[in-house]
C-alpha cells in the first residue's frame, strides 16, 4: 500500500493550530520577574526588610506567585482565582520551575474568589493585569478594596495596576510583535462613555497567515486614577502611590 505522505510541517514555531493561548499570554502581557523585583523594591524601601509572603488575587496561571517562590527559602505565596483552566494550565507548566527550586510547599492556589479570605495575612498583596475592574460598580471595588486592606499584615502593601488616558477610551487596534515569532493584537473593540464599561479582546497572529481571533476577551468597567485613589483611601489605606510606567532602552 506504500508509505501515506507526510504531513507538512510548519517553518513557524507559532501557528494557530499549534500555539498555546496560555503560553503566548505569558510572552506577550506578563513579566513576572520585572514585577516581583519591583514588589520586593518597593517594600522594602517602605519597610526596610524583605517582604516574604505574596497573596495574587486573580491569579490566572499564577506566574508571578511560581517566580516569588523561587527567589528565596523564606518566601511563600498563595493565588486565588475562579476561573479553573488557566489555574489548571499554571499547575502544569509555571510549577516545574518551583519543583526544581523545591518550592511546591510553599505555593498554594486555590479556585476561589479574590474576596475570599485568605490564610496568611500577606506583606504583599497584588491584583495585576487590570482583573479588578471586573467589580463594574462602585460599591462592589469598594467592598474589594476594603477586605484586602483589612487582610495585610502589618505594614503590608496592597499593589494594583491600571491603564488609562486619551486613547484608553477610543475604539482601536495596537499592535506589537512578540520576540519569538508572533504578533499580539490589543483590540478596544467597545466603550461606553455613559457608564464607563468596555469590551477588550485579545488576539495572535502568526507569520503563517494563521491567526487565533478573541484569544480572551474582557468585559470590564474602565476606572480612572482618581476614582481609584478615592476609593483606595476611603477603603482605609494610609497612603496611595501613584507608579508611572514609563520606557526604558529595552522598551
Amino acid at each position: 500500500k506504500g508509505t501515506p505522505p507526510k504531513k507538512p510541517v510548519s517553518k513557524h514555531r507559532y501557528t494557530a493550530a499549534t500555539a498555546d493561548k496560555y503560553e503566548l499570554y505569558q510572552l506577550a502581557v506578563q513579566s513576572a520577574d520585572t514585577d516581583v523585583e519591583f514588589l520586593t523594591e518597593t517594600y522594602e524601601a517602605l519597610n526596610g526588610r524583605k517582604p516574604k509572603h505574596l497573596r495574587e488575587d486573580f491569579c490566572g496561571t499564577a506566574l508571578i506567585c511560581a517566580d516569588w517562590v523561587c527567589r528565596g527559602e523564606d518566601r511563600t505565596a498563595e493565588g486565588y482565582d475562579l476561573d479553573p483552566e488557566p489555574l489548571e494550565w499554571g499547575k502544569q507548566h509555571n510549577m516545574k520551575k518551583v519543583h526544581k527550586k523545591q518550592a511546591e510547599d510553599r505555593l498554594d492556589l486555590y479556585l476561589e474568589d479574590a474576596r475570599a479570605p485568605g490564610r496568611k495575612a500577606p506583606d504583599v498583596r497584588i491584583a495585576q493585569n487590570f482583573s479588578y475592574w471586573l467589580f463594574m460598580e462602585r460599591a462592589e471595588l469598594l467592598e474589594y478594596f476594603k477586605l484586602a486592606q483589612d487582610s495585610l499584615a502589618e505594614d503590608g502593601i496592597f499593589v494594583i495596576d491600571l491603564y488609562g488616558g486619551t486613547e484608553a477610551t477610543e475604539e482601536m487596534l495596537e499592535e506589537r510583535k512578540i520576540e519569538g515569532g508572533f504578533t499580539y493584537v490589543w483590540d478596544q473593540n467597545h466603550y461606553n462613555p455613559i457608564t464607563g464599561d468596555v469590551v477588550n479582546h485579545i488576539h495572535f497572529r502568526f507569520p503563517d497567515g494563521s491567526s487565533m481571533e478573541e484569544a480572551f476577551t474582557y468585559e470590564w468597567r474602565l476606572w480612572t486614577i482618581p476614582e481609584i485613589r478615592e476609593l483606595l483611601t476611603e477603603a482605609g489605606f494610609g497612603k496611595v502611590t501613584v507608579w508611572w510606567e514609563g520606557d526604558d532602552e529595552e522598551g
